[in-house]
């Protein structure tokens, strides 16, 4: 037989790559739909449409794909705010103009708290609560997450932090997002969420400066 060459290579990295990115994609979605209990890697992998064994190589454990799930969400949040203001983001630099409209980075802000991504964030969060192996792992990468978004959050509403209050209405905007989102898993509550989205976005306005 002759050696393996790149070309061979390059078709079995990118089936790789997909059949992750579909585990990944069934995890985030069984989490969802499903929560902790009914989120096997059997059921992720059915979904999936691979076989457990293709799972347990991509994933050794339940604990680390959905550890890995959840990373993956959180990508997904970030690259999802991102997108909203582009323009934005790139000027994050500039003081003079790096705001995008603030009521709307408000309303970005609580979309990604009251999607699917959140949601299933929230069930693995519960889960990691109560299983010693997970708990630190999502503690942890939570952490992160947290940082990360406050700092996307700073960077799109052209927030100054050195002045004092700026760091905890950023804060608190994000705290109220997340309260949202909470609330949205058990009624839809658009109309008033509305409401609350416009007046955050005035004084989030006025806080600012």
């Amino acid at each position: 037989m002759g050696a393996v060459t790149e070309a061979d290579r390059a078709p079995k990295q990118d089936r790789s790559r997909a059949t992750r990115q579909r585990l990944l994609e069934a995890a985030v979605a069984c989490l969802a739909e499903r929560g902790w209990a009914g989120s096997t890697v059997s059921v992720v992998a059915e979904r999936a449409g691979v076989s457990r064994g293709a799972a347990q190589h991509h994933f050794r454990t339940r604990e680390e794909l959905f550890t890995a799930a959840v990373e993956y969400v959180a990508e997904e949040r970030s690259a999802a705010l991102r997108g909203l203001f582009p323009a934005a983001s790139d000027r994050a630099g500039d003081a003079a103009g790096a705001a995008a409209d603030r009521t709307a980075v408000v309303g970005a802000l609580v979309d990604l708290y009251t999607g699917p991504l959140f949601r299933a964030a929230l069930h693995l969060w519960v889960a990691a609560s109560n299983e010693e192996q997970l708990g630190p792992r999502v503690a942890e990468l939570e952490a992160r997450v947290g940082r990360e978004t406050h700092r996307i959050a700073v960077e799109l509403l052209g927030a100054d932090e050195r002045r004092p209050g700026v760091r905890e209405t950023v804060q608190g905007l994000l705290d109220m997002a997340r309260g949202l989102g909470l609330a949205n898993l058990l009624t839809d509550d658009g109309a008033r969420r509305e409401r609350v989205v416009a007046q955050w976005g005035r004084l989030v306005d006025e806080a600012l400066g």
